[in-house]
């Protein structure tokens, strides 16, 4: 997805990637829904709060705790079916996620989206809930993520899981992590994020101050 923006290399030190849920996005609602949905649907126990109390790793993955191998993947197919008409439309944006999004853009700097998430729910989400975005980059986890932030210049990359460090030591980008989802501030400092926040209501000021540190230099 990209939003016609014009690239300049003035972006580059001041360009960000966010993670999408529980990041950018309150997803959990959805997601427990589709999940409610699924389990009926196919006659299996999902406990959905289990399930969104640890959102990050890939569906398939999550699905693995719940069936057999060999059904997990007609399982995805089926939750994929569900999610556009059930998940997307009861998202909601995490506390700060405009302002957050705002401080990069009056900055001159550009947003790319990076997420487990499917790309065409991950655009779902992100056009339902009007976040100004460059780009979304979907269906990547941990490390994998690190080439699209690369490849889009971040200088930072916010995400709320221990795997999202990962991702911004893959990208070459600053780690900055909020405690909005699995993981407390403190959790995340010990996995080795380079900025741990309570949440994206002080990535703003946080950013601020780095660009002026960066400036300093």
């Amino acid at each position: 997805m990209c939003l016609d923006a014009v690239w300049h290399p003035a972006h580059v030190m001041t360009s960000v990637g966010f993670d999408l849920d529980m990041t950018l996005a309150d997803t959990r609602a959805g997601i427990a829904a589709v999940y409610d949905e699924l389990s009926v649907r196919l006659g299996v126990t999902i406990d959905s709060a289990a399930v969104v109390r640890r959102l990050g790793p890939p569906l398939e993955m999550e699905l693995a705790n719940w069936l057999p191998l060999e059904e997990v993947a007609a399982a995805a197919d089926l939750y994929r079916e569900i999610y556009p008409e059930m998940g997307v439309p009861v998202h909601t944006a995490m506390a700060g996620a405009y302002d957050a999004i705002e401080a990069v853009r009056a900055a001159g700097g550009r947003v790319i989206v990076v997420t487990g998430k499917n790309l065409r729910d991950a655009i779902g989400t992100v056009k339902l809930l009007g976040l100004a975005v460059d780009e979304v980059v979907g269906s990547v986890f941990g490390a994998a993520k690190g080439s699209a932030l690369a490849q889009f210049g971040a200088a930072a990359y916010v995400g709320d899981h221990v795997a999202d460090i990962e991702a911004a030591r893959a990208g070459g980008a600053v780690s900055v992590t909020v405690a909005t989802g699995p993981y407390t501030v403190g959790e995340l400092r010990e996995h080795g994020t380079d900025v741990a926040l309570a949440d994206l209501t002080e990535f703003a000021a946080w950013f601020a101050g780095w660009r002026k540190h960066d400036e300093l230099r």
